[in-house]
């Protein structure tokens, strides 16, 4: 039987789920649709599934969503699966429109975040309008965590079962992969002087995308507050690992101005390995606005580093105060500040999380159980149609 996976970058396929849709072709053939990159060749080498270009549109465009539209029901249409699963919004309303109007039987969209409770006024309606029309043509919903199953409570937008898979998360951590001792004292010491950090630096982490929604402009503003008013005896550095998108989401001014002019904001760009990177860290900074269930705090976790997060869907989920880091109002720096500088300068505190961080992911996340979870998923949707039929 065929399942077909769609995402509106090839990113999100290549990275995401990386490893999942290798252990389906076990089961399923697997098709991936993305639109074109030179992930979408990675992808199809590293899992060895067969993979089709269509290039989605990540922001609102009438007329190529429209030939995105086509294409794709021009492709169910030949290809005729049994299940669609899309990620990612606009993937996943091209692909559940396509998939109705094809007759595809299965239609599955996992909400991985949710754009809407973070806009307001005519945008968030349209963006309400546009998951109401994707959950209308899919046949079955899944959150990716029970913030974001809240949330679609909450705004109404599918009178659908919706049903978190497991613990949450799209694919879980790899303990084998995420983990410190994969790192070498070696690696870590070369980084380290490649970016000219001290033993005795307290370095904060990001990893993501550097734009407004990931709480980029209120992380600068609240380590430019910290780093004014710390102890010269330690001083601390703010590691950004992730690509500068000034296209949707561009950062303030002030804040491209202060990641150029401090010398100790670091900001790497975009790396293919994030591991050596949280390996130099102490503690990850992740102050989002808005996510599903994001595995980078998963993964910073699985690394051994404690996290400060900001109390959204996810995150939320993921960390428990106190025990594997600390929880702080959604764009507030001062809070983050407070945060930033408690974890930095109280040692017992921080070790208690330090401690945790790693267990408390490995008992909830573990990839496995995860990938499981979702073929016994499949497989019950596969059987109850079979039923009906």
């Amino acid at each position: 039987m065929k399942l077909i996976r769609t995402s509106t970058i090839p990113l999100s396929l290549n990275v995401l789920l990386k490893g999942q849709l290798k252990f389906l072709n076990e089961f399923y053939e697997v098709v991936g649709i993305t639109s074109e990159g030179h992930l979408l060749d990675e992808l199809k080498q590293r899992e060895g599934i067969k993979t089709i270009e269509v290039n989605m549109e990540r922001g609102i465009s009438p007329w190529k969503d429209l030939v995105s539209l086509c294409r794709l029901y021009k492709i169910l249409k030949i290809e005729k699966p049994v299940i669609v699963h899309s990620i990612t919004p606009k993937a996943g309303l091209l692909t559940m429109l396509a998939g109705k109007i094809a007759g595809v039987p299965i239609r599955i969209h996992t909400f991985t975040g949710l754009i809407f409770p973070t806009r307001k006024g005519a945008v968030q309606k349209l963006l309400i309008s546009m998951d109401q029309l994707l959950c209308w043509a899919a046949t079955h919903i899944y959150p990716e965590g029970e913030g974001v199953k809240k949330d679609l409570l909450n705004y109404r937008i599918t009178s659908k079962p919706l049903k978190v898979i497991g613990n949450g998360n799209v694919n879980g951590i790899d303990l084998n992969y995420f983990s410190p001792e994969q790192i070498t004292d070696e690696q870590k010491e070369n980084l380290k002087k490649e970016l000219d950090i001290h033993d005795t630096d307290f370095v904060f982490v990001f990893v993501g995308r550097l734009v407004g929604d990931k709480g980029i402009n209120e992380l600068v503003e609240a380590f430019s507050l910290l780093t004014k008013a710390e102890n010269p005896q330690r001083r601390s550095k703010l590691l950004l690992v992730g690509p500068l998108e000034q296209e949707l989401d561009p950062l303030h001014p002030d804040t491209l101005k202060e990641i150029e002019r401090n010398p100790d904001i670091l900001s790497v760009g975009f790396q293919k390995d994030v591991r050596p990177y949280f390996a130099v860290s102490h503690a990850l900074a992740f102050p989002s606005y808005r996510e599903g269930f994001p595995n980078v705090v998963m993964q910073a976790g699985a690394m051994g580093l404690p996290s400060i997060v900001s109390d959204i869907n996810g995150c939320n989920e993921i960390i428990i105060e106190n025990q594997n880091g600390v929880i702080v109002p959604v764009k507030n720096s001062e809070k983050l500040r407070e945060a930033m500088t408690k974890i930095m300068s109280d040692q017992n505190y921080y070790d208690q999380l330090k401690i945790n961080a790693r267990s408390m992911i490995q008992s909830r996340y573990e990839q496995s159980l995860v990938w499981e979870a979702l073929l016994g998923e499949y497989n019950k949707l596969v059987k109850e149609r079979e039923y009906r039929v």
